[in-house]
């Protein structure tokens, strides 16, 4: 029996997940594909992405499993990223109405950057996980493959303060405070997480551009994101929230 290279099981996993983003479906948690090493879950997160967002630019980068918390829930062991392109972000107050499968609700800080590469302001920010593994059983591999499980990130108010790691963190789902959390449940401050990713891309041959947007990382545990909730978090003094239809 002829064994299944690296690249065959590379092209099998980009292939089912693409088939399953395009027909709006689950999948189930293969065998093959757990356990792959780093370089070859990135190459199957660029196929993919090649595949379903040709033709939309890259406007950031998105971090995964910088919490303990999130690294708890989802029995992850190490941080990764995925890109971010234009048709993710959306606007505080956004209803979310479609194209959405098992959708969880976390609450971030932002990175925007700016002109010199360094960070031009913080934002309080919501993102939506959607993980294309039926009831998010993966590991680090498929996880990581799928994008980090990126769907949607809402973008809210500025936050002023400059000390991140300090700044208290709530996760309402309609109208009840579901989660607590702290900034420096991401990497220890945000502004470490942005270091651990400039130096991921660097290894990549990547950089961060202006503009880009970078979350990084939930900061509490995720909540289910079902019709018609609404979710709000709050950082510090700042806010944003995002409705389901």
């Amino acid at each position: 029996m002829v064994e299944a290279t690296a690249s065959d099981v590379r092209r099998y996993m980009a292939d089912a997940i693409i088939a399953a983003r395009r027909e709006g479906r689950l999948l189930q948690p293969p065998e093959v594909g757990r356990g792959l090493p780093a370089a070859d879950a990135y190459a199957v997160q660029d196929i993919v992405n090649g595949a379903l967002r040709e033709g939309q630019p890259r406007v950031g980068w998105k971090l995964g499993y910088t919490s303990e918390p999130m690294r708890r829930q989802m029995g992850v062991a190490e941080p990764n990223l995925g890109p971010l392109f234009a048709s993710m972000l959306l606007t505080d107050g956004a209803i979310v109405d479609s194209g959405v499968l098992q959708p969880k609700a976390e609450p971030e800080i932002a990175a925007v950057i700016g002109p010199d590469g360094r960070v031009l302001e913080w934002r309080a920010a919501i993102e939506i996980v959607d993980s294309v593994w039926e009831g998010y059983r993966f590991d680090w591999a498929l996880n990581t493959a799928d994008g980090s499980s990126a769907a949607l990130v809402v973008l809210g108010d500025r936050i002023a303060d400059s000390d991140l790691a300090r700044l208290a963190v709530s996760l309402a789902r309609n109208g009840r405070i579901d989660q607590h959390g702290w900034g420096r449940n991401a990497m220890g401050d945000p502004a470490a997480a942005i270091v651990w990713l400039v130096n991921r891309l660097d290894e990549r041959g990547d950089r961060l551009r202006e503009g880009d947007v970078v979350i990084t990382g939930g900061l509490t545990a995720a909540v289910p994101f079902e019709p018609g909730d609404l979710i709000e978090a709050a950082i510090g003094s700042a806010g944003v929230r995002v409705r389901r239809a």
